[in-house]
């Protein structure tokens, strides 16, 4: 069974930095497509940043320049640099395993959270106070 557990969330005063680590375990295949999201109380979950196995990557727009995404495949573990941090950034991130293809347009569609192959963490806290 597929298991993804993020961990690195905090709190932090703006212009900050956090990293994310996301370990996977029980994939059998490839080294999959990996995303982060986030998701606050209000508002929809939405892409953040998308790596595939080869190291190419995506980003949405509210990110580009401040945060990284990484992956570690002898580790199964994917990471989110965040840097220059915004209040507008706190959220609940999470972790995913995700379909889509080409993998580093992930999160520039919307669709993507309600695909049911995907497979989820269970998020970590990050609170940015100004």
């Amino acid at each position: 069974q597929v298991q993804l557990v993020e961990s690195g969330g905090g709190s932090v005063e703006s212009g900050g930095s956090l990293t994310l680590s996301c370990v996977a375990s029980g994939y059998t295949s490839n080294d999959p497509c990996m995303g982060w999201f986030r998701q606050t109380p209000v508002k929809e979950r939405e892409g953040v940043a998308s790596i595939g196995s080869d190291g190419s990557a995506g980003y949405a727009d509210s990110v580009k320049a401040r945060f990284t995404i990484s992956r570690d495949n002898a580790k199964n573990t994917v990471y989110l640099h965040m840097y220059n941090l915004r209040p507008e950034d706190t959220a609940m991130y999470y972790c995913a395993a995700l379909e889509w293809r080409p993998c580093d347009e992930a999160v520039q569609h919307s669709v993507v959270i309600h695909d049911p192959r995907n497979v989820w963490g269970q998020g970590t806290q990050v609170t940015v106070s100004s």
